[in-house]
């Protein structure tokens, strides 16, 4: 029998106050958006049904981090396809010179699984292509192996990944059922809560924005306008902090020069550390070198090499992956240069994925029979971060939403002198790459 090909990775269709401190915050938003009108009484935002997040373990309890990894599987079929996802996205994304941009593939794939997790016909078919899973009922369970294996809340860091469903269940007076399965999966693969509101209402906008504030220890306070074709929202928020290794002493900090990419210079607060042996890789165009943190992250800088545009190394897919894998690994001296910068961005998406292949999606055709019989389609896709870093780590975030009407001998040296614009990532223990972006100017609070 012809084996069936599950992971498929070529088809084509604030500023923070944690002392210790990575924090991302991802915050999802998908709402099914009907052609009509509807009332509805009931509104509390409280939750009718609540999830157990996985239970939390100590640092240092290697067995228990062991016996979750080897009750949760993660195919490496998956990552693969996961950061597959990340590579074509970002390349569509990152493509802005002269601003600091900042994007959350994680957030974004967590999204559009739970999505397709409700998705049939052409609506799954290409949802699926553009995850690069062509099974849903795979991709739902490597999702939640993968929530659980992610999942980290110590004394020292924190990863917690939240879902919750918001469901209106009238509409002109008219019963809307969502499918039992969809609500069921969607607990027990993404951990989702879920809330009985009312879209027409202004205070669901508010309990919503609470929600994501309180699930993000209050990083992100958005404002979430409800609209009065909606009959469900799925919010998925994902925090995270932890510590450098090493901390930078904010003794040798010192303001320098940063050259934008416009020719002018801006004056930002430089971090400064030497490591006699490291390792860090020469790329064609680059080089990257990365900084670990307590639980097993790192944060990946990669520095074009003078003339050289961080745009020119992540125009494609391939691209982007040849940046953050390729390149020769050598072990030298590194020394660290870092800027200290906090940003947001603003993404709107439906374009990028339109030119990813997910267009029945966002069509009055759409197909999403898996959550509801009535008809729902994506009308928007919208993504927001915030990241920063200091002498103790980083904090990013992320707010996503989607409306529907988802030591050798060292053999040379490395100056990671980040005085110009470059590229860096945030990456998991196994190879997730959680966030990426491009920081053009460090003086710069916000897009």
């Amino acid at each position: 029998m012809k084996e069936k090909k599950i992971f498929d990775n070529t088809k084509k269709v604030s500023i923070w106050q944690i002392w210790t401190a990575i924090t991302a915050f991802i915050a999802i938003i998908f709402a099914l958006l009907l052609l009509t009108s509807r009332e509805k009484n009931l509104n509390t935002g409280e939750a009718i049904i609540n999830v157990v997040y996985p239970k939390a373990y100590a640092l240092t309890d290697h067995n228990v981090r062991r016996e979750v990894r080897d009750e949760n599987p993660v195919d490496d079929a998956f990552i693969k396809a996961v950061n597959e996802f990340s590579y074509k996205t970002s390349a569509n994304i990152l493509t802005e010179a002269g601003k600091n941009m900042n994007y959350s593939p994680i957030s974004l794939y967590f999204a559009m699984s739970l999505a397709a997790s409700g998705a049939e016909g052409d609506t799954e078919e290409q949802l699926l292509a553009l995850l690069g899973v062509s099974d849903k009922e795979v991709l739902s369970k490597q999702c939640g192996n993968l929530y659980r294996t992610l999942h980290k809340d110590n004394e020292i860091g924190k990863l917690k990944i939240a879902n919750s469903l918001w469901m209106d269940n009238e509409l002109k007076g008219k019963s809307i059922i969502f499918k039992d399965d969809f609500v069921r999966q969607a607990a027990e693969n993404f951990y989702a809560s879920s809330h009985s509101v009312d879209f027409a209402k202004d205070e669901t906008g508010k309990y919503m924005a609470d929600w994501i504030s309180t699930n993000t220890n209050g990083k992100l306070s958005p404002i979430i306008e409800t609209d009065p074709e909606q009959i469900l929202s799925i919010l998925n928020t994902v925090y995270f902090y932890d510590q450098w290794i090493d901390r930078f002493d904010r003794d040798k900090t010192a303001e320098e020069v940063f050259y934008l990419s416009n020719g002018s210079e801006v004056k930002a607060d430089f971090m400064n550390q030497t490591y006699g042996s490291a390792r860090f890789t020469k790329g064609e165009g680059f080089t990257r070198a990365s900084l670990d943190l307590k639980n097993g992250y790192e944060m990946v800088f990669i520095l074009p090499d003078e003339g050289v545009s961080p745009y020119e190394l992540i125009t494609t897919k391939e691209e982007v992956k040849q940046t953050f894998e390729g390149g020769e690994s050598i072990f030298g001296e590194v020394v660290w240069k870092i800027p200290k910068f906090s940003f947001c961005s603003k993404l709107t998406l439906n374009n990028m994925l339109n030119s990813l292949g997910v267009n029945a999606a966002f069509s009055a055709d759409a197909n999403f029979s898996g959550i509801t019989d009535h008809m729902a389609y994506i009308t928007d896709v919208i993504q927001e971060t915030h990241i920063a870093i200091d002498e103790d780590g980083v904090e990013a975030s992320a707010y996503t939403q989607i409306n529907y009407m988802g030591a050798a001998r060292p053999e040379g040296r490395a100056d990671m002198i980040l005085d110009r614009p470059f590229i860096y990532g945030i990456t998991a223990q196994n190879g997730t790459l959680l966030f990426v972006g491009v920081c053009e100017n460090p003086a710069e609070l916000e897009n």
